[in-house]
C-alpha cells in the first residue's frame, strides 16, 4: 500500500524561499557591516562598536551637544536592527552621555550649570575624604608609583593629543582613589570622575589641559610631607580650576551623523 504523498515534499528549496514573506521594518544591512545573527551571536560586538563610536564623537568634540541621535538613522549607519540601537542608547544615558526625551527621542546630553556646579561641588567633597586616608596607607612604592604616573603626564602633556591628558589625568585621581584603601570611596570616585571627563571634554576649549600637571605634582609632594591639609587644599583649587574652564557654548556644525561618528 503506497503512502500519500506529502504535498511540500515536492517542493525545493528555493521555491519555499521564494513564497516566504520579507520582514518590514528592518533596515538593510550593507556590505562591511555587523549583521546579528538569529542567535544574536555577535550583538555584543554590534553594540559595543555604536557605544564606542558616540563615545569617541563626543569627547573629540565632533558630537556636540544637542545633536539629535534618530534611531533608524544608526540603525542605517551600522547595519543593525531597532532592537540593539535602543539597547545601546539605554546604556549610554545610563552613562550620561546621552539624554533620552519621551517621543522625541536621543539628543547628545546637554549638562545645565547648575548640573556641573552640583557635580564638581560633590567630587570636590569626595577627593577631600580621599586624601587623608592616602596619607595614612600610602608607601614608599606607592609614592614611587604617582611620581612615574606624573612623569607620563609630563611626556603626555608636550607631544600626546589632548584626549591623552585627559586619560592620565583622570587615571592619577584614580590611582589616588584606589590608594584610599576604601573600595567603596573608589568606585565613586570612578563614576563621578567619568561624569567630570565627559564635561570637560565636551566644554573645555581646545588646547587647554584637563588638568595641570604642576598641581598634580605639589598634591603628592604635600601628601608625602604628611601636610594633609595642605594637600587637601590643593586640590580643592585644582579641581575649582578645572571646572573654571568649563563654557557651555554650543558649537555649530555641518557634519552629517556619519561623519560626527568617524564613519564617513
Amino acid at each position: 500500500m503506497k503512502k500519500a504523498a506529502n504535498p511540500t515534499a515536492s517542493k525545493t528549496p528555493s521555491a519555499a524561499a521564494g513564497s516566504a514573506r520579507p520582514v518590514r521594518g528592518r533596515p538593510k544591512v550593507r556590505p562591511g557591516t555587523l549583521a546579528v545573527s538569529p542567535a544574536g551571536d555577535i550583538s555584543e560586538d554590534a553594540e559595543t562598536r555604536i557605544y564606542q563610536s558616540v563615545v569617541s564623537g563626543v569627547m573629540s568634540q565632533r558630537l556636540r551637544p544637542g545633536t539629535k541621535l534618530p534611531e533608524a538613522a544608526l540603525c542605517e549607519l551600522f547595519g543593525v536592527g531597532r532592537s540593539i540601537v535602543q539597547k545601546v542608547l539605554q546604556r549610554l544615558a545610563h552613562d550620561h552621555v546621552v539624554e533620552l526625551r519621551p517621543n522625541r527621542g536621543a539628543i547628545v546630553a546637554m549638562p545645565t550649570r547648575e548640573e556641573i556646579d552640583k557635580l564638581f561641588e560633590a567630587r570636590r567633597a569626595l577627593e577631600a575624604a580621599i586624601l587623608p586616608l592616602v596619607a595614612q596607607s600610602a608607601n614608599r612604592a606607592d609614592y614611587a608609583m604617582l611620581r612615574r604616573q606624573l612623569r607620563e603626564e609630563h611626556r603626555a602633556m608636550h607631544r600626546a593629543p589632548q584626549t591623552e591628558w585627559a586619560r592620565l589625568a583622570s587615571t592619577f585621581h584614580l590611582k589616588l582613589g584606589e590608594l584610599s584603601g576604601n573600595p567603596l570611596l573608589a568606585r565613586y570616585l570612578m563614576e563621578i570622575i567619568s561624569r567630570c571627563s565627559l564635561v570637560v571634554a565636551i566644554f573645555q576649549p581646545p588646547g587647554n589641559a584637563a588638568c595641570e600637571h604642576d598641581e598634580h605634582a605639589r598634591v603628592v609632594d604635600y601628601l608625602e610631607q604628611g601636610r594633609v591639609e595642605q594637600a587637601v587644599a590643593e586640590m580643592d583649587l585644582h579641581l575649582r580650576d578645572l571646572e573654571s574652564h568649563i563654557h557651555l557654548v554650543e558649537a555649530q556644525t555641518e557634519l552629517s551623523l556619519a561623519d560626527m561618528l568617524g564613519l564617513a
